[in-house]
């Protein structure tokens, strides 16, 4: 089964954590929850930058941020 995934640029867990200022913790339990999607590399994961705006975006309209 082949799946495409448009991406652009993927962040690690703690490069969301970073962006976003919160806990590590914090980014693993919305991925947990699917509240922001992501990608399993292993034992790893990858948030593709689209998902990080959609995530953000969804919780606080009308916000100008970067990324």
């Amino acid at each position: 089964m082949s799946t495409s995934v448009s991406t652009g640029q993927l962040y690690t867990v703690a490069e969301v954590a970073a962006m976003m200022r919160v806990s590590k913790m914090t980014v693993y339990r919305l991925v947990q929850s699917g509240s922001i999607n992501s990608i399993r590399f292993g034992r790893s994961y990858r948030v593709p930058q689209g998902a990080v705006r959609e995530y953000l975006d969804a919780t606080n309209p009308g916000s100008d941020y970067s990324i």
